[in-house]
């Protein structure tokens, strides 16, 4: 897998957003060249794999991208269409080409997001560490510039809060549940959501434009997944447009639950058919009709496993979970005397 993303922040494979954002704030500030004067080559370097670590690891689609192909997934392989900080081109029916390359962001541009600042130098410095070794100076990185960094009012001179202020601040993240149906989910499909933004013009003038924005959902796919569509927040000046986020959203399903990659499916029979046999009659998500002899007693806890006719995994496409049938039996209100005696009859032979 070459470099070990989940290593170089220090998280476990579970990670959360909250977990990776205060792993990143720590190694960032850890390993700024600036705070290095002596070892500044290579907290260079340390500093622009923390970065991309937390660049791949935040985005929901990069991350899926690396746990299951490593770094050869994002440097040249065949990620989900539409995933954020990829290039490419992509056939209308689901196919993709192979000329996705992952893009990663300037180091110093994530910087900016959690501290504020474009450039901790106020510009000054040279060009940015994180497309070239540069000229960092020890006295642009004062206790000061910390302190505003942090959100608490600095002591220094107005010179290093006036070069802050004069970087653009990115909008906040705009997040929208998209809700999708379990077939769906199962088949795969592409969504097309419809949104207004104000964009603005080469005088500052400000227009609201609509735009039809396509949001392909891949098999397999969990709530929670998320898609990101970078800047497409209102145009202001000053200011870099946000981050619109779709966030997946499972409908529920008439005849199925979803446990994970298995489906989950429940099934009323009589006592009868529990203890002398019962044919499953099942139509799957995607139209096919199953049927699925069992000869097993059905205890009310008994449950058939039906390999392979569960979830896609979005990991392994080729691969699914398991369709899992439960049962409802309904017993007898009553029962007259002479089938209580045949019934102890049969049971005791």
């Amino acid at each position: 897998m070459g470099v070990d993303y989940y290593k170089v922040l220090g998280v476990d494979r579970n990670a959360n957003d909250d977990d990776l954002k205060k792993a990143y704030r720590k190694l960032a500030m850890k390993w700024h060249p600036d705070k290095n004067p002596n070892n500044k080559k290579d907290a260079e370097a340390k500093f622009k794999t923390i970065s991309e670590a937390y660049d791949v690891l935040s985005d929901q689609q990069k991350r899926a991208i690396y746990d299951q192909y490593g770094e050869e997934g994002l440097k040249g392989q065949v990620p989900p269409p539409g995933a954020g900080g990829f290039s490419g081109m992509h056939s209308h029916d689901g196919g993709s080409t192979s000329s996705f390359r992952f893009n990663p962001r300037n180091a110093d541009d994530i910087f900016s997001e959690f501290f504020g600042f474009s450039s901790p130098f106020g510009g000054m410095g040279g060009s940015h560490h994180a497309h070239g070794g540069s000229p960092f100076q020890r006295s642009m990185f004062s206790d000061d510039i910390f302190s505003h960094m942090r959100g608490v009012p600095g002591s220094g001179s107005g010179a290093s809060e006036g070069s802050a202020s004069m970087a653009p601040r990115k909008g906040a993240m705009i997040e929208r549940t998209l809700p999708c149906s379990l077939e769906d989910l199962f088949k795969g499909t592409t969504k097309k959501m419809k949104i207004s933004r104000d964009v603005s013009d080469g005088t500052g003038r400000s227009t609201t434009v609509e735009e039809i924005l396509p949001i392909e959902i891949r098999p397999g796919w969990k709530k929670g997944t998320k898609i990101t569509f970078p800047e497409k927040g209102n145009e202001q000046r000053g200011v870099i447009p946000s981050d619109l986020v779709f966030i997946i959203d499972e409908k529920p399903h008439p005849v199925f639950k979803r446990d994970g990659n298995d489906l989950v499916v429940t099934q009323k029979i009589p006592l009868a058919e529990a203890l002398s046999g019962y044919t499953a009659q099942i139509t799957t998500l995607d139209g096919r009709n199953l049927s699925i002899g069992i000869n097993s007693v059905i205890s009310p806890t008994y449950e058939e496993i039906v390999k392979g006719e569960g979830m896609p995994i979005p990991k392994e496409p080729s691969k699914r979970g398991n369709l899992r049938i439960k049962f409802d039996i309904k017993f007898p209100a009553r029962l007259t005397p002479d089938q209580k005696k045949g019934i102890k009859l049969l049971l005791s032979s």
